[in-house]
């Protein structure tokens, strides 16, 4: 598999926190920021600030203010750019939404959000610079981008179109503010009708490409996941998840901690036939449903946030795609049958 998020940065926005010492002499905020973090430009930082990214003693301020002995400092910032070679492409984009400042897109399965480890063309950042001049850029070859999906997870994404959007929506992200919704059809019959899962989510000690759970506090990053029972299928179940927090693979990682692996996740084990029998006629099912849907059954279906400009919350929801609606039809056809 060349497609290896697994290898990504965590996260597409840092927090950077820094007190003053005693004998701070008074100095401009965005200056003082200039000092301490690599490569951000100061009109990255002003973006921050207007925004209300930049804090000092939990307060935000200007980027006038002038730090003071002692004072703490905390901003939130995109990743600072590097140089890159993106190319820009004619690919087809799914818009849903698009004004001056934020684009709501439906990204296919199948489709890289951002190049790089094997996949330098054909992503979604390609087309957006097509699309697009000027995209603010959050990190290397990332234009545009505050959050991402997995290649074979398709739904809605926003990107940001100003540095001011960028600053904006990466702060939203950071304190969870934003909703998102994923539909996922895991394995096994899940009992309880809701729930939630917490768990620090990091990579695995034993598998790079995979993420894995760990006990809070003992490594990785804090992780919730709620989730509710939509529709129960014998030997699968549709679920609706909302995520508090938005870890690489956090869904994926958190139902195959509580023995529900995605349906067809490869690289969790979703792949091999977990629940019900191994009998020929329940595996040749099993084996069409695959070929139906030949990725994992996630799809991110609502996405909510505040607009930068506006400051109005905005919902979106994306229709479920084929190959999941087929794959559902599969399993809600065979389920009535084995009660007959």
């Amino acid at each position: 598999m060349k497609e290896e998020e697994a290898l990504e940065k965590e996260e597409l926005y840092e927090h950077f926190k820094y007190t003053a010492h005693e004998g701070q002499e008074p100095l401009r905020v965005d200056k003082f920021l200039m000092n301490f973090i690599e490569n951000a430009t100061r009109n990255k930082i002003q973006s921050s600030a207007k925004a209300g990214n930049v804090l000092v003693n939990e307060i935000p301020v200007k980027s006038s203010y002038k730090v003071k002995p002692n004072d703490v400092v905390r901003i939130v910032l995109a990743h600072p750019p590097h140089e890159n070679l993106l190319v820009a492409e004619d690919i087809p984009i799914d818009i849903v939404y698009e004004d001056n400042d934020v684009m709501v897109v439906n990204k296919p399965p199948g489709m890289v959000v951002h190049p790089g480890h094997g996949n330098y063309s054909g992503t979604l950042v390609n087309g957006l610079i097509h699309h697009i001049e000027n995209l603010p850029t959050n990190s290397n070859e990332r234009p545009g981008l505050v959050h991402r999906i997995d290649k074979d997870t398709s739904g809605l994404l926003v990107v940001a179109k100003t540095e001011f959007a960028m600053a904006h929506l990466s702060k939203q992200f950071f304190d969870r503010t934003t909703e998102r919704l994923y539909y996922a059809l895991v394995w096994g019959n899940i009992e309880q009708e809701s729930g939630t899962i917490t768990g620090n989510v990091g990579r695995s000690l034993k598998n790079r490409l995979q993420m894995d759970v760990f006990p809070e506090g003992d490594f990785g990053k804090h992780a919730v996941t709620h989730y509710k029972v939509l529709e129960r299928f014998s030997y699968v179940t549709l679920v609706e998840c909302k995520l508090e927090t938005g870890r690489t693979h956090q869904i994926r990682a958190h139902f195959k901690h509580i023995g529900h692996t995605l349906f067809n996740d490869e690289r969790y084990g979703g792949e091999r036939i977990l629940k019900g029998t191994t009998f020929t006629k329940y595996k040749q099912f099993v084996d069409n449903c695959f070929k139906v849907l030949p990725r994992q059954a996630l799809h991110a279906k609502t996405l909510g946030f505040t607009h930068p400009k506006t400051g109005k919350f905005m919902q979106f929801n994306s229709e479920i795609p084929d190959d999941i609606k087929k794959c559902i039809e599969k399993w809600r056809v065979y389920t009535v049958n084995q009660k007959e």
